[in-house]
């Protein structure tokens, strides 16, 4: 899939970094993105959105990236790949999030780059 025509689902809670991201989106030639601050706006939007792919932060509220890909999980004919993208890399929350069935997982601010090969490695696998 090119990167043009990926729909992509951004669940940020901060602004500036929810911005920053959508802005990289737009450098790599992504036009069809949505954008959240939580997980519970997140699961309502990619019902409807049906994203190809989902970049989401981890520590949120009121729910967080983690309860919502094992709610995004259990939905129905739902079959979009997951990057965590959080400002934290301890083991503990790495550990709680691999087991969810994530594609990759990047360590925020994110680089264009890093972003650009986690995307494009996601949407081969689709």
């Amino acid at each position: 899939m090119n990167l043009s025509d990926a729909k992509i689902l951004v669940v940020e809670d901060d602004p500036l970094m929810r911005t920053f991201t959508v802005n990289l989106l737009k450098r790599l030639g992504i036009v069809h993105f949505q954008e959240c601050a939580d997980g519970t706006a997140a699961l309502k939007v990619a019902g409807t959105f049906r994203p190809d792919l989902i970049v989401t932060d981890i520590h949120m509220q009121p729910m967080d990236g983690l309860e919502f890909v094992r709610r995004l999980n259990s939905m129905p004919n739902m079959h979009a790949g997951v990057i965590f993208m959080s400002a934290d890399s301890s083991r503990e929350t790495l550990g709680a999030a691999m087991p969810l069935g994530v594609v990759a997982y990047i360590v925020k601010p994110p680089r264009l780059v890093d972003l650009k090969n986690k995307i494009e490695a996601a949407l081969a696998d689709l």
